[in-house]
């Protein structure tokens, strides 16, 4: 089938590619010229395990190419996928432009029947914004072209994407057009020919689902950090405590780990969303403000625990940071903790020297021209960044650290003292092997947890008589 794919960021360039491998003739349109022409050289503009051997094999057989002719785009699908980006606005609430004005560039082009799919991440009742846009284009045109639109959110996990794509959990289609629902059975048909995975709903249910879920997984990572927070205080381990509570099948393993937050381009994005909605809706969605509130202080808390161990002392100091992505086997820093971490550390005075497998190129980046770039380095393996340090801080659970060579890593430190933002290690193996371990709700008590909060309640008392002071000014 022809396919026009509107969109090559993450979730467009997968969702060409893994269509392409099924058979289907994909066009992927971006109006970027620059983006076109480094993905038609074989570049790729992000990191995905797996999507630049898919894409060059697809591009190679013929059924996979780029442009940025959105007019080509328009007249080439039966199936008019729309992939780009919905960003917060002022108000944390999702910038539906980019997905309207696609939707404008169809119904300018569109020469025959298509089925138009949203599959970005939009709030409840785009889908109708959508079919009204495409409506007026075509009345401007004169011309009369039957359409259907359908919403199919995606569900991909950065850093194991392809793997979704290809053996999704579950595909839902929403939409109230019997016609349109076939065609996107026969579509997805390759990934779902062994089990039914099509979830058919109207579109606003379609829409809210995409929210609900992500909303739901972020708030079970602001539980569990705060339990992690109990836990310190009583001196139990969180760790345990994951476990006790995951082998309840109600509950399970997933989403139940303890850390420095969640980061990405979506749960940040998509709970501040479905807050200004419920907003505009008339509800007040407390137990979301409250999952938001509690993971941007968590991306706070290795600083916390550093100041408190160095009393609040970290200017001229050196630390390792070992992980900048948000999550591991991707290079997106959108919102990663690493970053909340890396300038703090810069604010205090200290240095730093960190090390992640694949997002260096995007942090180098990132802080051109900060003016504090000169004392962060970015080095080209984990045991360079150790080297000298006062501390290693851990911000990426990245396979590579999860067993690293400990009695060279004591060596290369400074002293033997790690923050561990994972949990990767436990805190009797590490006692063992003469580190200092600061992990995340590993019971490891409560003094210097108060400490840090005592460091950070003075200092906000301090900035609030500063700012009194100019007030009165």
């Amino acid at each position: 089938m022809k396919v026009t794919v509107f969109g090559s960021g993450y979730v467009g360039l997968v969702t060409a590619a893994c269509l392409a491998d099924a058979g289907n003739h994909v066009v992927c349109v971006d109006i970027s010229a620059t983006r076109i022409e480094r993905l038609s050289a074989g570049e790729l503009p992000l990191y995905e395990p797996g999507l630049d051997p898919l894409i060059h094999r697809n591009r190679q057989a013929g059924r996979l190419s780029f442009t940025a002719d959105t007019a080509a785009g328009g007249r080439h699908g039966l199936f008019q996928l729309i992939c780009v980006g919905t960003p917060a606005d002022e108000n944390g609430s999702a910038d539906v432009s980019h997905v309207l004005a696609v939707a404008r560039t169809i119904g300018e082009h569109l020469a025959q029947y298509a089925v138009v799919i949203t599959k970005s991440t939009v709030p409840v009742g785009t889908a109708e914004r959508v079919r009204g846009e495409v409506a007026v284009a075509l009345a401007r045109r004169g011309v009369e072209v039957e359409f259907d639109v359908v919403s199919n959110p995606e569900f991909l996990k950065e850093g194991a994407a392809i793997e979704d794509f290809m053996r999704p959990d579950r595909i839902v289609v929403g939409t109230d057009n019997a016609r349109a629902t076939e065609l996107v059975r026969a579509l997805y048909e390759p990934y779902t020919h062994s089990h039914e995975r099509l979830v058919v709903m109207d579109t606003r249910s379609a829409e809210l689902t995409k929210y609900a879920a992500n909303a739901m997984l972020a708030t079970k990572v602001s539980f569990m950090n705060e339990m992690a927070a109990m836990a310190e205080r009583v001196g139990a381990d969180i760790e345990k405590v994951r476990i006790g509570i995951g082998s309840d099948p109600r509950i399970g393993y997933s989403f139940i780990y303890a850390g420095v937050g969640y980061g990405g381009s979506c749960f940040p994005k998509d709970v501040k969303a479905l807050i200004g909605a419920a907003r505009h809706a008339g509800v007040d969605a407390e137990l979301l403000r409250s999952v938001d509130a509690v993971n941007e202080r968590q991306k706070g808390v290795l600083i916390r625990k550093l100041r408190a161990h160095f009393g609040g002392e970290l200017a001229g100091r050196t630390f390792a940071l070992w992980g900048l992505a948000f999550k591991p086997n991707t290079d997106d820093m959108r919102e990663a903790p690493a970053l909340v971490i890396i300038d703090a550390l810069l604010r205090y005075g200290a240095s730093v020297r960190a090390y992640d497998p694949v997002a260096s190129g995007e942090a180098r980046r990132r802080y051109a021209g900060h003016p504090q770039a000169a004392r962060l380095s970015l080095c080209r393996e984990a045991y360079e960044a150790a080297q000298g340090a006062d501390a290693l801080l851990i911000a990426t659970e990245w396979k590579e650290f999860r067993s690293p060579d400990f009695e060279r890593l004591r060596e290369l430190l400074r002293a033997p003292l790690i923050f561990d933002g994972r949990n990767l290690y436990e805190p009797s193996l590490m006692q063992r092997m003469g580190f200092e371990y600061f992990g995340v709700g590993r019971g490891r008590a409560s003094q210097t947890l108060a400490q840090g909060e005592a460091l950070a309640k003075g200092e906000a008392a301090a900035k609030g008589e500063a700012a009194a002071q100019t007030e009165s000014c």
